[in-house]
């Protein structure tokens, strides 16, 4: 990266402010990690970190509202004059670590903090008062490369933290870069060593690869290559290249009013499983009940009925009314259009089944989903109309219901109340031995 092709880093007003208070009392005070990097390849960042040689206890004498969001870690928060927080974070090294978390030494120089930083373009240094950069290890040749590489020894950075690992393989992913060979190699080495990892931060991690790669297929790849899928998700081991690429058919979650986007994206990730199976996992690594609960329906209904409809859209065709009524009440009347996305999502650059096709069979099935009866509470009768003609309360009214949602479903037009009181005075199966032992036969 020349001078010339470099792009000019303009911090926000706040940021230097809180740069020009610290060195203005005799601290040094640079902009470092993401933003910086970010800067420099020319992208937009909103938070913007400080390192200071200024101690923790120092920086909270010098401003007037401030957090100790990680004190022990030398990390304060500052609050800006419109009420945002900056962290600013004492120059520091590592004393000791397990893996994951670090005891730290403040006393450092600049360099020795940029050192313990993890990859070369994160331990890139700005002076925004006088528009300086500092890079000790590359980091600016490493951008322009398209390189993630680890700083110094790419085997002790992962023994540090294990979070690296994956953070490479997102970084590397975000940013369409190679990595580093030692590194990778490093990463690998790593894999078996990531149960250090706790649930909830390898869930985040694939959290930031669904949300902020376009095409999360290549990182998802690396995570299988290197075993760390093995080690983390073991159900995804072997996740052949044709799932992954079903999760890069999908949008980037980039909206909050689109919620469904990243559920969308990890029910293809986990789609060739069952929904039991994509539950366990999902458990496992601390998903929420309400993401749990859409992700293993999604899945269950595409291992259920995606072998079927695969068939039918090859041979030409989209599924019979009838069909497309009990598939529409299987997947449930408010996912339909999830389904059908993720089913797309599955057939993306498959032989043999056209696009039209496709668009076909969405249309049909949301026509379906909210025009014809497919749920319960659609039909033209309900427990207390069951009760009074002599059907008992309990699991027998839960069947007859059922029972009459079927006809339905085969028959739209037998929704009538008349009709359906007279399908369950039709004593059928356990419903007519529940009726004698309850006297109604």
């Amino acid at each position: 990266m020349t001078p010339a092709s470099r792009p000019v880093l303009r911090p926000p007003g706040q940021v230097i402010e809180v740069a020009r208070t610290l060195q203005d009392a005799g601290f040094e005070a640079w902009c470092v990690g993401g933003a910086v990097r970010d800067a420099l390849l020319g992208l937009a960042h909103l938070d913007w970190d400080l390192a200071t040689s200024a101690t923790p206890p120092e920086v909270r004498r010098l401003f007037r509202r401030t957090i100790p969001v990680g004190i022990e870690f030398g990390t304060v928060g500052v609050l800006d004059r419109d009420g945002r927080m900056h962290e600013v974070t004492t120059f520091r090294h590592d004393v000791k670590t397990d893996g994951r978390h670090a005891i730290v030494e403040f006393g450092a120089s600049l360099d020795e903090d940029l050192a313990r930083r993890d990859f070369t373009i994160n331990a890139i240094a700005y002076d925004p008062i006088a528009r300086r950069l500092h890079d000790p290890f590359g980091g600016q040749e490493d951008l322009a490369r398209g390189l993630v590489r680890a700083v110094g020894v790419p085997d002790a950075r992962m023994r540090e933290d294990r979070l690296r690992a994956l953070r490479a393989i997102r970084f590397a992913a975000r940013f369409d870069f190679a990595i580093d060979p030692a590194t990778w190699t490093a990463i690998v080495e790593s894999a078996p060593y990531l149960t250090r990892l706790s649930p909830e931060r390898v869930r985040q991690e694939l959290d930031k690869t669904m949300e902020q790669v376009r095409c999360p297929s290549a990182a998802l790849a690396r995570w299988r290559d290197a075993g760390a899928f093995a080690t983390l998700i073991p159900a995804l081991a072997a996740v052949p290249d044709r799932v992954l690429q079903a999760v890069d058919a999908l949008p980037v979650p980039d909206r909050p009013t689109r919620p469904l986007r990243k559920p969308l994206r990890f029910a293809a990730l986990f789609s060739e499983l069952d929904g039991k199976g994509a539950e366990h996992a999902l458990r496992a690594l601390r998903f929420s009940n309400q993401d749990i609960a859409v992700i293993s329906s999604l899945v269950g209904r595409w291992h259920e009925h995606g072998e079927q409809l695969t068939v039918q859209l090859r041979a030409g065709t989209v599924p019979e009314p009838p069909a497309l009524r009990r598939l529409a009440a299987s997947v449930g009347r408010l996912r339909v259009a999830a389904f059908v996305r993720l089913a797309a999502a599955r057939w993306h650059r498959q032989d043999g089944i056209e696009a039209r096709l496709v668009r076909t069979l969405h249309r049909a099935l949301l026509r379906t989903a909210f025009r014809d009866p497919i749920e319960i509470a659609d039909l033209a009768v309900d427990g207390d109309d069951l009760r009074q003609v002599g059907v008992m309360p309990g699991p027998a009214l839960g069947r007859t219901l059922h029972r009459l949602l079927a006809a339905v479903i085969e028959d739209p037009a037998s929704n009538a109340r008349e009709t359906l009181l007279a399908l369950a005075a039709q004593p059928v199966g356990d419903d007519a031995a529940g009726g004698e032992r309850n006297g109604r036969a």
